[in-house]
């Protein structure tokens, strides 16, 4: 549940940058212990600098559960993830979402009521062969189906295990709500093209296309993708390649399947950032992800050349509603004992959400 929107005070519109940053330490300060700020890749410095803990959606709200003493988890990243923090958190916990409208376009082209629609009609055509999956990139009534329907959540780190994991259980998997993942991470397990399928939720119905069979289907893709990741092409690894054969390209499986076959290395977030932090100096590379983290390993790393893989910005603009302005606001609405901006999902969605994820975890 979000809350009604609230727009943001004037108060907090046309400060100086240094009045922000003294005003976010000043309320962090008072509120000790009681707060915990959790930071998304994605944002931008002048946000992550405040964050306790930098890192992608689970991870961040595992370890915002795990502040036992924090009463505020306040999370710098888009809903979907303030509700699996709150689903992760305890009883005591409150999630709060600095701006209400940093939303995910991914996880809103998964609606609930569209998934249910769509697994009626699968089953009844498939019969009791499919086994839902859903990328953590998605709302908690979608983890919630997932884990009615005995399936389980995964992240682009662990999708092959999670597959794997699905395979064994049925002999289809319904992936939600990111075809391009889905499809890259069977393909790397060996799943052909031709044992994949797109279900259009907007058509309500499966995309039909000539030498696929029906009975050979191993992998139902939800048409849902990235915004960001769309953005990459086969192009711009062309371009940078006649440029300078020393870049690698480095991507996101978020990307399509043409820009992931002709990338030299694909993975998570964390993968990325983990080669970065090893190559050696003097190396290249061109990645395609979000342009506030490959500005940020670019900072971090000035003895490589690491550059966007695009060659105009790629932010993730629902993401970047999270300022300065709307962080501040929020902190000094706790420091006056008034939480606004709760994310709060109810018990039932909470229950089945957590089933999806433990199957994960024990995977």
């Amino acid at each position: 549940m979000i809350e009604l929107m609230e727009s943001l005070p004037k108060q907090y519109q046309d400060l100086t940058s240094k009045e922000y940053d003294r005003r976010i330490l000043s309320a962090k300060e008072y509120l000790g212990k009681d707060l915990v700020i959790l930071g998304h890749h994605y944002q931008r410095d002048e946000v992550i600098q405040f964050a306790d803990y930098r890192g992608d959606s689970l991870k961040l709200a595992k370890l915002g559960a795990a502040q036992q003493e924090a009463k505020y988890i306040v999370f710098c990243g888009v809903h979907f993830m303030a509700e699996t923090a709150d689903t992760l958190a305890n009883d005591e916990q409150v999630v709060i979402l600095p701006d209400l409208r940093a939303g995910c376009s991914m996880a809103d082209m998964a609606d609930i009521d569209e998934v249910e629609e769509a697994w009626d009609e699968l089953t009844e055509q498939f019969g009791d062969t499919i086994i839902p999956v859903t990328y953590v990139n998605s709302t908690a009534a979608i983890k919630a189906f997932v884990g009615r329907k005995g399936g389980t959540t995964c992240t682009s780190s662990n999708a092959h295990a999670v597959l794997k994991w699905a395979f064994q259980q049925k002999k289809r998997i319904l992936f939600l709500p990111d075809q391009h993942l889905g499809r890259n991470t069977a393909y790397d397990m060996g799943i052909s093209l031709d044992k994949m399928i797109v279900w259009n939720p907007r058509r309500g119905e499966l995309e039909q296309q000539e030498n696929k069979s029906l009975d050979e289907i191993q992998m139902i893709l939800w048409k849902g993708h990235c915004s960001v990741h769309q953005k990459f092409t086969v192009d711009q690894i062309t371009r940078f390649r006649k440029q300078d054969p020393a870049f690698q390209i480095l991507v996101h499986p978020e990307c399509n399947f043409d820009v992931v076959q002709q990338a030299d290395l694909n993975g998570s977030t964390e993968f990325i950032i983990q080669t970065i932090r090893k190559a050696p100096a003097g190396s290249k590379w061109a990645i395609g992800t979000e342009v506030n983290l490959v500005q940020r390993l670019a900072h971090e790393h000035p003895e490589q050349d690491i550059r966007l893989l695009s060659s105009t910005m790629c932010p993730c603009l629902t993401m970047n509603r999270i300022d300065r302005p709307h962080l501040l606001w929020v902190l000094e609405e706790l420091v006056a004992g008034n939480p606004i901006h709760q994310i709060k999902v109810d018990d039932d969605t909470i229950y089945w959400s957590k089933q999806a994820i433990e199957r994960m975890l024990a995977i």
